[in-house]
């Protein structure tokens, strides 16, 4: 099973570039068979422009998150703590392997459904 995560351009790019190495949330899927994570670049780009392997997820405080994924957080350390503002704890999704698409996809014409706020399974 996969699930489609909607990931701002900029941050969706720096996984596709190797920059960003773990991708942040506030709330995790429930389902513990997702090995797979399409990326939805949210607007203005707006389509699935690849996927990842997931290798792990971090659950921890926030502090003790950053300290261990800023190396390869792609983010500021202010807009990490912006994105979790009044949470205590927050969610590293570790990425494996990831493939650029040649062609991105389109979530109404490909998949039939409209874009998740957050994430949706496939």
């Amino acid at each position: 099973m996969r699930v489609l995560l909607s990931i701002k351009p900029e941050y969706a790019n720096k996984i596709f570039d190797g920059t960003k190495k773990y991708e942040y949330r506030r709330s995790i899927f429930k389902n513990q068979q997702i090995k797979t994570v399409l990326v939805y670049a949210s607007s203005p780009m707006q389509k699935v422009i690849g996927e990842f392997e997931i290798d792990f997820i971090l659950n921890d405080d926030l502090n003790k998150l950053w300290d261990d994924t800023k190396d390869f957080s792609g983010i500021s350390e202010d807009y990490f703590y912006q994105y979790f503002s009044e949470k205590v704890s927050g969610y590293a999704i570790k990425i494996k392997k990831f493939i650029k698409y040649n062609k991105p996809l389109c979530l109404k014409e490909d998949f039939k459904v409209n874009p998740p706020q957050s994430f949706l399974y496939i």
